[in-house]
């Protein structure tokens, strides 16, 4: 192996040779964490001349590329097709065309396979751009923490929609959740909504199931997990009959046989694959067919958990309808999944190994984050013509109109941290297709997409979000003019239109917390910060606290802020139910999983209850006379 080889193959697969810093600082990758990401996309670099000869021999055969994006319903002409050369179409739903020359035809919106002789080639049908969604505003809320502390136990869909129903009818076009993938139903350590299991399936812990709760000001996962599975197999055991069931299973196929056996697997051998024994490793392993024969009731259970979670989530969804929100719900698609979960299992190539998302060293974190997420393989997801991504997007879209994209930066590049000491580096993504993909799913149902593009934004990243018809998200305890001696806060006439503004987020403090301290009080006391830092932060919000006053010119009332955010050009504006509630502290801390308690917290009020609450109802009116 030259380091010429290794360069030229790490350059070729994606691997970006620098990156530049928030600081502006560039910074080189090693030769160690060139090696260390080639064998986390499964390559070998001691043969990275011979990879290179196999990959330039094989794009030199292509007659077609591997994808492309067109244009949905216009004319295609694909020059790369010699006139008499002849081609196959196979249309997404399953139609079949065939024909010879450069001439192919508008093509209906989709993922579509062109074989020409033993080659095929992806075509990405996708409207240009996907239309501006209506204007409006809506409410976030934690899911989990919809039951009060009388009530006990986790919140449930049912909870949520009482809350949809109750916050509809006040006036809000949406209600904003964070993630509710599956997770590990025997891990009673594994409730971040942000490091799921499978994106593709939804949590069971919020089944409405009459669990056995545990009341508390904070939510005990340690007690509700098990109390929660016990009140699903009581349910289980005692269910009616139900063909609507066994149709649902048919049509779903392998991949919910699959992602139910592996939860049945997880009940024997523990909640994350890589440590279960050698054979059951591999879903294709033998040991594993002869498991789900001896196993297939416990397989149908979760199944049927499934089946149930996406029942009540239609409920929730018709609740919206018949209030006549514009939105429903506003749904979280977390940036990856837990590496030793169902989505990794299912299809180990799709996703790289022994390497973590995570993001470079900045200011609040010198030593870079590794979020323990696995990567998915660009090219494996190419080859695959993005239906895995496709099928994600699909599936939070059954039953919201809003979505979510956490962390959207990594449509263009993201960053792999090797297990070990080794540096990381970025991966560049497929960031025209990945777009291609998010429109077309948009397009299926009429939703709108949000992109997460806070952080250090790739040059260009906001101009193609915008060309594409996706929104961005605006935060306005960040919307300052940063080059101003002072703290100065923007203006509402000087925000972004084509976002999605709140004051803040749910990694972030609260209205009152903000202006409390309270999370530099948190991070003092935990030790992120000194004592020396923690104070000079506290100048500079003492400073921001009167200058957003200033602007607002109302003080604590948190309807100063909710008047700016309505007078805002954005077409979308969220407010947090904490802030409606003046809660001070904030639902999770970033950088912490035990220190600070994550997604614990709970709401004061049952969840019925909160279109009535007169701050609620004081935040619909602005918005109503701002025109929302």
């Amino acid at each position: 192996m030259t380091d010429a080889a290794l360069e030229t193959l790490a350059h070729r697969l994606g691997i970006l040779p620098e990156y530049r810093d928030v600081s502006g600082e560039m910074r080189p990758l090693s030769p160690e964490t060139q090696e260390a990401l080639l064998r986390a996309m499964g390559i070998d670099p001691a043969r990275a001349a011979e990879t290179l000869d196999a990959l330039d021999a094989e794009d030199a055969a292509r007659t077609v590329p591997l994808w492309q994006v067109v244009e949905t319903d216009a004319p295609l002409r694909l020059d790369a097709i010699g006139g008499e050369v002849e081609w196959r179409l196979e249309l997404e739903d399953g139609t079949l065309r065939e024909g010879r020359g450069p001439e192919i035809g508008a093509l209906p919106l989709g993922i579509h396979r062109l074989w020409v002789s033993d080659q095929y080639g992806w075509l990405l049908s996708a409207p240009a751009r996907l239309p501006e969604p209506e204007r409006g505003w809506g409410v976030t809320l934690p899911l989990y923490g919809l039951r009060t502390a009388e009530e006990g136990g986790v919140g449930t869909y049912a909870d949520l929609r009482h809350a949809v129903a109750s916050l509809g009818a006040a006036g809000a076009d949406f209600v904003g959740l964070n993630p509710i993938h599956a997770g590990f139903p025997t891990d009673p350590g594994g409730f971040s909504p942000y490091a799921p299991s499978s994106r593709r399936r939804f949590s069971t812990l919020h089944i409405d199931a009459a669990a056995n709760a545990e009341a508390g000001e904070l939510i005990d996962y340690a007690h509700a997990i098990p109390a929660q599975l016990s009140a699903l197999e009581h349910a289980f055991a005692n269910r009616d009959p139900a063909p609507a069931f066994d149709e649902w299973r048919e049509a779903e196929g392998t991949p919910l046989r699959r992602f139910a056996l592996h939860q049945a697997l997880a009940e024997v051998h523990g909640p994350h694959w890589p440590d279960w024994p050698a054979p059951f490793r591999d879903p294709s392993h033998p040991d594993v067919s002869a498991f789900a024969q001896a196993h297939s009731d416990r397989v149908t259970f979760h199944a049927w958990l499934q089946w149930t979670a996406e029942q009540q989530l239609s409920q929730v969804r018709d609740a919206a309808a018949q209030q006549g929100m514009t939105f429903g719900l506003y749904l979280d698609l977390a940036v990856g999944t837990h590496p030793g979960g169902a989505e990794t299992w299912a299809e180990r190539d799709l996703f790289a190994h022994d390497v973590s998302l995570g993001a470079p060293p900045d200011a609040f974190s010198p030593g870079g984050q590794a979020w323990g997420l696995a990567p998915l393989q660009p090219r494996a997801l190419a080859e695959q013509g993005f239906r895995p991504l496709a099928e994600i997007l699909r599936a939070q879209l059954k039953f919201a109109r809003l979505l979510r994209i956490d962390h959207i930066l990594g449509f263009e590049r993201t960053f792999w941290v090797p297990d070990g000491d080794v540096p990381g580096g970025y991966v560049a993504m497929p960031k025209e297709a990945l777009l291609a993909v998010a429109r077309i799913e948009a397009t299926r149902v009429g939703a709108a997409i949000i992109g997460e593009d806070l952080g250090n934004i790739p040059e260009g990243l906001h101009r193609d979000l915008e060309g594409a018809g996706i929104f961005g998200c605006r935060v306005a305890m960040f919307e300052q003019e940063w080059d101003a001696p002072q703290p100065t806060f923007k203006p509402a006439d000087h925000y972004d239109a084509h976002v999605l503004t709140s004051f803040s987020t749910h990694d972030l403090p609260t209205w009152k917390g903000w202006r409390a301290e309270r999370d530099i009080d948190w991070r003092q006391d935990i030790g992120t910060i000194t004592s020396e830092s923690a104070d000079e932060m506290r100048v500079r919000r003492r400073e921001e606290v009167a200058a957003l006053d200033h602007l607002t010119g109302d003080g604590e009332d948190v309807q100063a802020i909710h008047g700016l955010l309505a007078r805002t050009p954005s077409r979308l504006v969220a407010v947090q139910i904490e802030d409606i509630l003046g809660a001070t502290e904030q639902p999770n801390l970033p950088g912490t999983v035990y220190e600070h308690p994550n997604w614990r917290r709970r709401l004061p009020m049952r969840a019925g209850a909160l279109g009535d609450v007169d701050a609620l109802r004081a935040t619909a009116a602005l918005m109503r006379d701002a025109g929302r």
